[in-house]
């Protein structure tokens, strides 16, 4: 979760409604006035059976109740998720009873959609496309809501069709009933019949349901005319209409008995609800007897009362807990502000303060509504900060993603460099070129991460080659020493025991040969190496001295065989440096005998310099002489290296 929407808080339900139930509570006062009713006056004088029945307070019409949709927080889901939502509901529940769920569905999806398709077109323009050419690639979602949201439109308007045509048909009935209840006046049946199809048009009456909300006054006014019309023409006998008093008693004590069953319900709001239910009731039940009537009133009222109180009590605690929650999501407010004054010098520092910011969302989460002037204000100064703090973290990855491509490519030049050199046996000197490796590794910043394990071990695996290797090798470096003394000391043996042919030459590369492989056995213990090199270096030179060759010609084989050797070991550096050092000295020749050459000219003019100038041609001879054996080294070396 980089970002996280909060636009759900935008429709914070009206004050009052439960935050651990965030459901709607229709037609609730925020802080009510306590619902109790006058008991209707009876002026009904049981004696005498004209006197008119009492005024009837008119209804109200009560919105239809419909199923509850536990609610859900939309914001944390994504667009194919509320598409998946969306249809659920529309195929499970009527659109009534999903009305404000779909509402916050929308909200959420568009949200949602709009976010992404700004950052695409973004995106987009900064690739150097132009606007007119955007296309967003999902489309196709948008097409998919609007499908789903379409067909709920056309059940909420199917349903409202059908909730008309359903009214309409009760108020039809309910007009069909005062139209009986006024025949009943003519009806020359006797006084019970006729007083129990009175009964049976009043039940009906209440089994009707809902009529349109503009009928609902002319409607109840003219029951009631016609209702009071009956009882003065019918002039009910003392007996029936001793009856009718009891059954009205029994009904209002039934409702006694659900409001005091109410003061025990654990919701306060849906007490709250059923007592308006049972109010409406009382109205529509006729007189109780006289000396009853004011009992069974108090009974009622005081019920109502205690339910009322909690009832208050319960919304002002929901203030008391909203101002803490203002509190507390200011406190939260102050910390995302907080975190945007840390130091973002490195990617450690955002993916921490990141973490720090995600935690302070889910606490924000965990916290109830603030008072409504406040609810909107503070959350749009927790939103601002957290856009703030991701717009930047994502500028950041932006400009680091760039420095990161050139590191990975530094990276695999190291890569490289260590891989040539993880083979060498040059221990010291290669030792040295993997520590500046390493040490220049480290100096180099992040890459891509999706690369960074992968070059690690490439570039980890051919240092620790290299130095596995040379711990081995040092660790039976002891033995081989041992073995080495033991072969030179053999050669020694053979050296001192050489036995000459008849070719000189033949014996000189012999010797020479010996002198290579003595080259070519490695280190001995140190406290035998002068010892054993003396010993071989006197023995070969005797050799060399019982021979018949001229020392130029033997130092030239001995040139040779060295050289050979070299190239032998694939020493490539030893012939680049020999070639050098023998080029800088041929060129020193060159200018000594350009200087003796000049001075000769000056010897000539002078009358004793016959002495000076004969000892000057000598060393333009050797001079010479030296050269052409200098351009014979390097013609020999030359061809070793094309070798």
């Amino acid at each position: 979760m980089e970002n996280l929407d909060y636009s759900n808080e935008q429709n914070q339900p009206e004050e009052g409604a439960n935050p651990a139930n965030p459901v709607e509570i229709a037609k609730v006062n925020p802080t009510p006035e306590p619902l109790i009713e006058e008991e209707v006056t009876d002026t009904v004088d049981v004696e005498s059976l004209t006197e008119n029945i009492p005024e009837v307070e008119e209804p109200t019409e009560i919105e239809e109740s419909h199923k509850i949709i536990l609610p859900e927080d939309y914001s944390i889901y994504d667009r194919a998720t509320l598409i998946a939502k969306l249809h659920s509901l529309i195929t499970d529940f009527s659109a009534a009873e999903i009305r404000n769920a779909v509402e916050e569905i929308k909200i959420h999806f568009y949200k949602s959609y709009k976010a992404d398709i700004a950052e695409a077109s973004a995106a987009h323009i900064e690739a150097g496309g132009k606007i007119e050419d955007f296309v967003f690639a999902d489309q196709a979602s948008e097409d998919t809501f609007k499908l789903l949201y379409n067909k709920y439109k056309d059940q909420k308007s199917q349903l409202n069709h059908q909730s008309e045509e359903v009214k309409q048909a009760n108020l039809k009935a309910k007009l069909q009933i005062v139209e009986e209840i006024k025949e009943l006046v003519n009806n020359e049946e006797s006084i019970n019949r006729t007083f129990q199809e009175f009964r049976d048009l009043q039940q009906k009456w209440r089994d009707i349901g809902l009529v349109p909300q503009s009928e609902v006054k002319n409607l109840w006014e003219n029951y009631n005319h016609h209702v009071e019309k009956f009882y003065d023409y019918i002039k009910i006998n003392k007996e029936l209409r001793d009856l009718d008093l009891k059954k009205n008693m029994e009904l209002k004590m039934e409702l006694c008995e659900k409001a005091e069953a109410l003061l025990i319900e654990d919701s306060v709001t849906k007490a709250f609800k059923l007592l308006q239910d049972y109010h409406n009731h009382w109205r529509e039940i006729g007189p109780v007897p006289r000396e009853q009537k004011e009992d069974i009133w108090d009974r009622f009222k005081n019920a109502t009362s205690q339910i009322n109180k909690k009832h208050q009590v319960y919304f002002d605690e929901i203030k008391d807990q909203q101002i803490k929650n203002l509190e507390q999501k200011t406190a939260l407010c102050e910390r995302i502000e907080e975190v945007l004054t840390a130091d973002f010098s490195n990617p450690k520092v955002w993916e921490d303060k990141a973490h720090t910011i995600i935690e302070i969302q889910k606490l924000w989460r965990t916290i109830g509504f603030a008072p409504k002037k406040d609810n909107n204000k503070v959350y749009q100064r927790f939103k601002t900060g957290c856009d703030k703090f991701f717009a930047l973290k994502r500028d950041f990855y932006k400009e680091a993603k760039e420095v990161q491509k050139n590191n990975l490519q530094y990276k695999l030049d190291l890569c490289v460099q260590a891989e040539a050199l993880k083979d060498s046996t040059e221990w010291k000197k290669t030792t040295e070129d993997f520590v500046k490796l390493q040490k220049r590794w480290k100096e180099i910043g992040p890459v891509p991460k999706k690369h960074s394990d992968i070059l690690w071990k490439r570039f980890r695996t051919a240092c620790d080659s290299f130095f596995n290797k040379k711990s081995e090798f040092y660790n039976t470096a002891d033995a081989r020493q041992e073995e080495n003394l033991k072969l030179k000391l053999e050669l020694i043996d053979k050296v001192k025991t050489f036995v000459k042919g008849n070719e000189d030459k033949e014996n000189l590369r012999i010797l020479i040969d010996i002198q290579k492989q003595w080259s070519e056995i490695g280190h001995v213990p140190l406290n035998k190496k002068d010892e054993i090199t003396k010993e071989f270096r006197d023995a070969i030179n005797a050799q060399f001295d019982s021979l018949k060759i001229d020392v130029t010609e033997r130092d030239k084989i001995n040139y040779r065989s060295k050289v050979e050797n070299w190239a032998g070991t694939q020493s490539k550096a030893k012939i680049y440096s020999e070639r050098s050092k023998l080029a800088t000295r041929l060129k020193e020749m060159e200018n000594e005998i350009a200087l003796y050459e000049n001075n000769i000219g000056f010897f000539s003019k002078s009358k004793n310099s016959s002495a000076l100038l004969v000892e000057v041609n000598r060393k333009i001879d050797l001079a010479k002489k030296n050269m052409e054996d200098l351009k014979q080294k390097l013609r020999l070396l030359d061809t070793m290296d094309q070798e």
